[in-house]
């Protein structure tokens, strides 16, 4: 079963756990540095992103990053395969950052749909962190049937509370996301989705950039 007509875009925040450089000129969501960043992919793992089913893609103001998954949804009841119900994918990135900036998430935009029968309940989870973090921030986003519609989660990060990529240290970053489907006391089949018959469902991670401190 596939979704459509997926329009509506959220937010979810992302927290890392890295060190904090000082703040200094230009350190503004708005002023991004003039060299582009490159992002690649190092792995891709999980039953929501099955090879070649999950791409990124930088924005030319450097400000985001999307990325675009073609197979990502999770079902459960009627005569779903009892695995279905939960699908995860697991993005493992390398950025390169134009010399002497670092950067955070400030926020990071979902689009989904969920056809959740009564009875039946759905949760969105997602988690982000750095190589050799020691700790890991979860948002979770739940959705209770009857419901048919495009879902949407709105969190952001401020300014203050952003944590940065290490200063002059390559560390990968790690995008872990989570569509969940209980069947509860439901008889149909519900669903979960970010993906879509006509056309694939973007993620866009809003990038804020800071400057690095002087050697």
């Amino acid at each position: 079963m596939k979704a459509g007509g997926l329009l509506v875009s959220g937010a979810i925040a992302a927290l890392f756990a890295s060190a904090v450089p000082a703040q200094g000129a230009g350190s503004s969501f708005e002023d991004p540095p003039a060299d582009k960043i490159v992002i690649k992919v190092a792995t891709v793992n999980g039953s929501g992103c099955p090879a070649n089913t999950a791409a990124v893609a930088v924005s030319g103001d450097n400000t985001a990053f999307t990325v675009t998954y073609s197979d990502y949804l999770a079902q459960a009841g009627g005569n779903s395969d009892p695995t279905a119900f939960r699908k995860n994918c697991q993005l493992n990135l390398l950025v390169h950052v134009p010399a002497g900036f670092t950067y955070a998430i400030a926020s990071v935009d979902y689009r989904g749909f969920a056809a959740l029968q009564q009875g039946a309940s759905g949760i969105q989870r997602a988690s982000y962190y750095f190589q050799g973090s020691s700790s890991t921030a979860f948002r979770n986003h739940s959705y209770a049937g009857p419901y048919n519609d495009n879902w949407q989660a709105t969190d952001t990060t401020e300014w203050a509370q952003l944590v940065w990529a290490p200063c002059g240290v390559q560390r990968n970053f790690n995008i872990n996301t989570e569509l969940r489907v209980n069947a509860g006391t439901s008889t149909g089949t519900s669903f979960m989705a970010m993906d879509s018959t006509d056309g694939e469902i973007d993620t866009i991670y809003h990038l804020a950039w800071q400057q690095c401190p002087a050697k």
